[in-house]
């Protein structure tokens, strides 16, 4: 199954590995041994490395790797619900579902294939999903790994029944940082935000950029498309881009929150934030045929 567009060099590849369960990995690499790898559980990014073989995504030594437990770290996908606000269990069931491979997936475009390694997924709805929440959907993920270490995330979901449903999304990415209380974020300054920890209470941020000195769990509404996470320590600086998805929740559980969950070491909160990009305060509605794309692309760049 190599779909790499660089064909005629053999180093982007795409390699498909299982874990100790026994469920199916795809391993993406590009041309300067940057890599990715992505679960079939979940169709969750459970790695993203850099061509020195650093590791920029957070996975907690505690994480359950076992479905139909999610996994604690990487890019877990919340689909057909965000946290709590809906019927179904938290943050929908997609990430923890058993996805499938496509085979013949559409191809890159002509002019975006350089050195890129890429895969597709599919998740379907079984009956028990149908019960839980009665819509006919087709998602496809397409995660690519650019020749420059960009990590693209691109979900397209379909409406494949007679009638409209609406869904709330995201891609919960849980990047990894040398210590919290040295992280800043920029582009949420002036925004909105719905507060989880005062029961979803709409709020005004007055910071110029936000830093971190306890827990935080929060929903910026209709956030520019680019968000800026700076890590002073590890002179790094996080891009993240995202189209069709307006908002961006905040989260880091800090002290007392991490010793009540189970799958998180208690001192873990130091070294992770997690950023959603997300579709929350207004749920995306398909018609019957319609087709909806949500796009997340990380990058990383030194800093001072």
């Amino acid at each position: 199954m190599n779909h790499s567009g660089a064909e005629s060099n053999q180093r982007a590849a795409v390699e498909v590995t299982k874990d100790k369960n026994g469920i199916d990995q795809v391993v993406l690499q590009n041309t300067r041994g940057a890599s990715v790898r992505v679960s079939l559980h979940g169709g969750q990014i459970l790695s993203w490395r850099t061509d020195h073989d650093e590791e920029l995504l957070f996975t907690s030594s505690k994480a359950i790797f076992k479905p139909p437990q999610a996994v604690r770290g990487g890019i877990p996908i919340c689909f057909p619900q965000f946290g709590s606000r809906g019927l179904l269990e938290q943050h929908g069931f997609a990430r923890n579902k058993i996805w499938v491979f496509d085979e013949n997936p559409p191809p890159l475009h002509p002019n975006d294939s350089n050195g890129k390694a890429y895969t597709d997924l599919l998740l379907k709805p079984s009956e028990e999903d149908l019960k839980a929440w009665p819509h006919s959907f087709e998602f496809r993920l397409r995660v690519s790994l650019a020749e420059d270490g960009y990590l693209t995330m691109i979900s397209r979901i379909r409406n494949i029944n007679c009638k409209p449903f609406s869904f709330s999304f995201a891609y919960r990415t849980y990047l990894s940082i040398s210590d919290i209380s040295e992280v800043r974020i920029e582009g949420l300054e002036t925004l909105d935000y719905l507060d989880n920890l005062c029961e979803k209470q709409r709020f005004t941020e007055q910071g110029d950029a936000l830093t971190f000195e306890s827990e935080v769990d929060r929903v910026y509404l209709s956030s520019s498309d680019v968000i800026a996470v700076f890590d002073h320590e590890k002179k790094r600086t996080f891009t993240i881009q995202k189209q069709g998805l307006p908002d961006a929740g905040v989260w880091n559980p800090w002290e007392k929150k991490s010793k009540s969950m189970a799958d998180f070491g208690d001192e873990e909160y130091k070294k992770m934030l997690c950023i959603d990009v997300a579709a929350v305060e207004k749920p995306i509605t398909l018609k019957p045929g319609e087709e909806w794309t949500g796009r997340l692309e990380l990058t990383t760049v030194p800093s001072t």
